[in-house]
């Protein structure tokens, strides 16, 4: 190592007290984390692409620094889903460090890497404070009955109102009006649910009855339309 001149002559100043990272919460223990090996957690980050035309929700489980399970959910650019696939496939068995300077091809897959790296290394997990941890296979809980991610599709106008297309509970088949013309329920029925069904022997129209139900007062409608006709 190389010193100026001027640190060279420098007077030799004793340190005095020793100042420790601060510890972060971390799966149930309090961790002065020094090393990449220092950092268990399980998390979530959310990013977006340079345009703003799509974004990915990216979880990981962390163990010792190593990434032992990814969960890579992509909406609103049909090509981030590509590199989605790639990006599952890479991300487990990487060191954090490796994944934060790995090109996960997509900015909005990359994005989420940063900003869940931020949330993990300040103790901001949703793990933080559950001993041990969350079991590998944590991640497919966020997705529920059928595998699939929960998304919210809404879709207005100012001169015809508002149309459901999309609810965490499946895809909208009908809204449910009063006589004021306002929503108060909806029909749906799980994509997810119906495919396992028909996987297990439904004819699809079973499936699809059987997959199906609704929300809010969908019994009392005044009037039902079709969200994507009507």
């Amino acid at each position: 190592m190389q010193y100026s001149p001027e640190v060279e002559e420098m007077v030799c100043v004793a340190k005095g007290p020793k100042h420790g990272p601060a510890p972060i919460p971390e799966e149930g223990k309090w961790v002065q984390a020094k090393e990449i090996t220092d950092i268990s957690a399980f998390t979530h980050g959310v990013g977006w692409c340079a345009p703003q035309q799509g974004a990915c929700k990216l979880s990981l489980n962390v163990k010792n620094g190593i990434i032992e399970e990814a969960l890579v959910e992509t909406i609103g650019c049909s090509g981030m889903t590509h590199s989605a696939a790639m990006a599952s496939e890479i991300l487990p068995g990487k060191t954090l460090l490796e994944a934060l300077n790995t090109d996960l091809v997509c900015d909005a897959i990359n994005t989420a890497m940063r900003e869940l790296f931020l949330q993990i290394v300040y103790g901001r997990s949703q793990s933080a404070f559950s001993d041990d941890g969350l079991v590998i296979g944590a991640g497919l809980e966020d997705l529920g009955k059928g595998l699939r991610s929960q998304v919210g599709t809404m879709y207005g106008t100012r001169a015809k109102g508002v149309r459901y297309l999309e609810m965490a509970e499946g895809y909208v088949t009908r809204l449910a009006l009063d006589e004021d013309m306002q929503v108060i329920g909806y029909e749906f029925v799980s994509l997810g649910k119906m495919t396992d069904f028909i996987k297990k022997g439904l004819s699809p129209n079973e499936a699809y009855e059987k997959a199906m139900g609704h929300y809010g007062r969908f019994d009392n409608a005044f009037k039902y339309i079709d969200p994507r006709k009507e």
